[in-house]
């Protein structure tokens, strides 16, 4: 499977359909890596994870062109009250003067303190607020686009509810909408109603967990294939048209996750089956069903 090949945004652009994460922890030798050797071209990380900066760094030491990368960046859930501030910072600790994507990481506004993203109330729960709707940081990041330091705006970890409310506001519909998505995960209404509006859908904990990767099933096309779970994984993500955004600090599955196998129409229609709505990239707010200071409800979950 060609996994250098792109996908069309709503607004002419073009993103990469494999990206590699940054998450929390990556060093910059490790994400120079898996630009250099490896080959990736699309970078995904947030003003939260702190790898923002060595991410930059590692670009500028590769020589490799700015232009021939797509980043994407977000601002944090606190900062919907300083998006452009926020930006601002990003393109700073990135030394860039655009970032190809710009997402709203979460719909809900948490209070801002500086420094501290988990602001809590006394019983231990995030803070939360509604002095600001995400309608209105929409608002803010369409006027951004005028600016030229984002080529697209998106969100990331929206429903069709919040999507629905964001709509009645927007001038611009998003380019992407990342979430969640794995086969415990599938969302199949959700990553049909994306692409009906021409959003693209980029899967973040594209793997699942081991628990995923485990699944007797999983194994068993493994074998077929002559792959890895992951790699059967990811490839299930690219043939339902999902933008697919693994991250790992290993360099031999980093280049394994670029060796992707074609898989036969009815093995990506297994892999769906095996949906159990389980969303595992936070295992306790699957227990009390809230999500940094919002329920299920509130994010159109349930």
């Amino acid at each position: 499977m060609d996994v250098s090949r792109t996908v069309t945004l709503n607004n002419g652009g073009s993103i990469p359909v494999l990206g590699f994460g940054v998450w929390t922890g990556m060093d910059p030798e490790l994400q120079r890596g898996s630009l250099e050797w490896v080959g990736y071209r699309h970078f995904d990380t947030a003003l939260i994870y702190g790898t923002e900066k060595p991410l930059g760094e590692a670009i500028r030491k590769s020589g490799i062109p700015r232009e021939e990368f797509f980043i994407c960046t977000k601002f944090p859930w606190n900062h919907h009250a300083r998006i452009v501030e926020s930006l601002n910072e990003s393109l700073e600790s990135l030394g860039t003067d655009y970032v190809d994507l710009y997402l709203m990481h979460w719909p809900q506004y948490v209070v801002y303190e500086k420094g501290n993203f988990f602001p809590k109330n006394p019983d231990g729960t995030v803070r939360v607020t509604e002095d600001r709707n995400f309608n209105q940081s929409w608002e803010v990041m369409e006027k951004l686009l005028e600016t030229g330091k984002c080529k697209a705006i998106g969100v990331s970890n929206f429903s069709i509810k919040t999507l629905e409310k964001l709509f009645t506001t927007a001038k611009i519909i998003p380019a992407v909408n990342q979430i969640e998505l794995h086969p415990y995960l599938v969302q199949e209404d959700l990553v049909q109603y994306c692409h009906g509006k021409g959003i693209v859908v980029a899967a973040y904990t594209p793997t699942g967990t081991d628990v995923v990767r485990k699944d007797p099933v999983m194994i068993e096309l493994a074998e077929k294939y002559n792959a890895t779970p992951t790699q059967v994984v990811l490839a299930w993500h690219l043939a339902r048209g999902v933008v697919a955004v693994p991250k790992s600090a290993d360099e031999g599955r980093q280049k394994e996750n670029r060796m992707l196998p074609v898989l036969d129409p009815e093995d990506v229609q297994r892999i769906s089956g095996l949906d159990r709505n389980a969303r595992l990239s936070s295992k306790i707010a699957e227990v009390n069903r809230t999500r940094w200071g919002w329920t299920y409800e509130q994010l159109g979950w349930e």
